[in-house]
C-alpha cells in the first residue's frame, strides 16, 4: 500500500486521542448501488423510448440496496431483495448470478460467501482480495462524514466472479489464454469510522468506505447505525458445497456449457 505521510498524521493523532475501534464496537453500514447501462453499438440503433424501457426494465438490476453489518474485525455485506416493478416477483435469473451473503474476516483474512445455481448450493471459501491501495490527501464529506480518497487497480474478473454471461463460454476451438482485464477503483474512506471495512470485495483501508466506484457501479453509504441496542449477531454463512472461488468459477460454467449444448440439440 502507497501511503501519504499527511494520512498517517492523521491516524496517528485519532489513535492518541482514543478513537481507535473498541473490541466490542459494532454498526451497521446502509449501501446504495446504482450502475449505468452500457448498450454499445446496439443501443445506437435504438431510439430514446426503447432504451428509456430497457432501463426501467432492468433497474432492479441497475440499482440495488445492500446492508454492510459489522464488528471491528469481521462483517456481513447482504442484497435487500426487491420485488420485480414489471412481473411483481424477485428477479430469479438474475439471482443466479448475483452477489449472495458475504462474510469477511479481516483478522483471519477470510471470505466465506454463500451462492446458489439453480437450486445447487454452494459456500465459496477463499483468502480476501489484496488490494494495494494508493492513499491520496483528497477529502470531502459524504453523509456528514470526512472521507479521504483512495486508488486502485485491481483485476476486473476478482471484482465479478460470481456474475457470468454466455460471452464467456469458448468453444474448444475458440479457447485461448485470455488478457487480464484491469479495474480502476477509487474509494472514499472515514478515520471517524478507524475500522478496515468496507462494501462487497472492498475493504483494507484505514477507516470505513463509504463510497466506492469501478467501472460503470458506484456504492455509496446513504446512512451509519453504531454500535445498535440489539447486539449483531456476525457469523459466517454455513449451508452449501465447499469450494473455492477458482473452483465455482470452473463449476458453473461447465454447467452453463451444458446448458447451452442441452438447447442446441433440443432446435435440431
Amino acid at each position: 500500500m502507497k501511503i501519504n505521510v499527511a494520512i498517517v498524521a492523521i491516524v496517528i493523532l485519532f489513535e492518541f486521542i482514543g478513537l481507535a475501534p473498541a473490541q466490542d464496537f459494532q454498526g451497521k453500514a446502509y449501501y446504495f448501488s446504482k450502475s449505468s447501462l452500457e448498450l454499445g453499438a446496439w443501443g445506437a440503433r435504438m431510439s430514446e423510448a426503447q432504451k428509456k424501457q430497457i432501463k426501467s426494465r432492468l433497474k432492479n438490476r441497475l440499482e440495488k440496496t445492500y446492508i454492510l453489518s459489522f464488528n471491528s474485525t469481521e462483517s456481513i455485506f447482504v442484497e435487500e431483495e426487491k420485488i420485480d416493478a414489471i412481473s411483481g416477483a424477485t428477479d430469479s435469473w438474475g439471482s443466479n448470478f448475483a452477489r449472495g451473503k458475504q462474510y469477511k474476516n479481516i483478522l483471519q483474512n477470510q471470505l466465506v460467501q454463500s451462492q446458489e445455481f439453480y437450486g445447487k448450493r454452494f459456500l465459496v471459501k477463499d483468502q480476501l482480495l489484496s488490494i494495494d491501495w494508493e492513499l491520496g490527501s483528497e477529502s470531502k464529506e459524504v453523509g456528514g462524514y470526512t472521507c479521504f480518497k483512495a486508488t486502485a487497480v485491481v483485476p476486473k474478473e476478482s471484482l465479478e466472479w460470481f456474475n457470468f454471461s454466455w460471452s464467456d463460454l469458448a468453444s474448444p476451438s475458440e479457447a485461448t489464454e485470455k488478457d487480464i482485464k484491469l479495474s480502476q477503483v477509487e474509494a472514499w474512506y472515514t478515520m471517524q469510522i478507524p475500522l478496515q471495512h468496507g462494501p462487497a470485495e472492498f475493504w483494507g483501508l484505514p477507516g470505513l468506505i463509504l463510497e466506492v466506484s469501478t467501472e460503470n457501479t458506484t456504492l455509496l453509504c446513504s446512512e451509519i447505525i453504531s454500535n445498535p441496542k440489539e447486539k449483531l449477531k456476525i457469523s459466517p454463512p454455513k449451508k452449501g458445497a465447499d469450494i473455492n472461488i477458482e473452483g465455482y468459477r470452473k463449476t458453473i460454467m461447465e454447467k452453463m456449457l451444458e446448458m447451452r449444448n442441452n438447447m442446441g440439440r433440443r432446435r435440431r
